[in-house]
């Protein structure tokens, strides 16, 4: 494996994670390391950090803050 790529894995908490919880990538990464924007974008929809996941939650919250409003009116 490349040492720029093992170096961001070993920085990024998630991506660690990601990577030794889904074992196959170490075998994909040393054989094509320009897969890893494939695994940051498979880590981003596994732990929801997608935009649209942030404003999905956003929203959620806004919707359950809004719920417990009207309930105690």
């Amino acid at each position: 494996m490349h040492h720029t790529v093992s170096n961001q894995i070993l920085d990024n908490p998630k991506l660690l994670s990601h990577f030794m919880e889904q074992s196959y990538w170490i075998k994909e990464l040393n054989r094509n390391p320009d897969s890893f924007k494939l695994f940051q974008k498979q880590m981003k929809v596994i732990y929801k950090e997608r935009p649209t996941d942030k404003i999905n939650s956003a929203i959620d919250g806004i919707e359950m803050i809004s719920s417990i409003i009207e309930a105690t009116k």
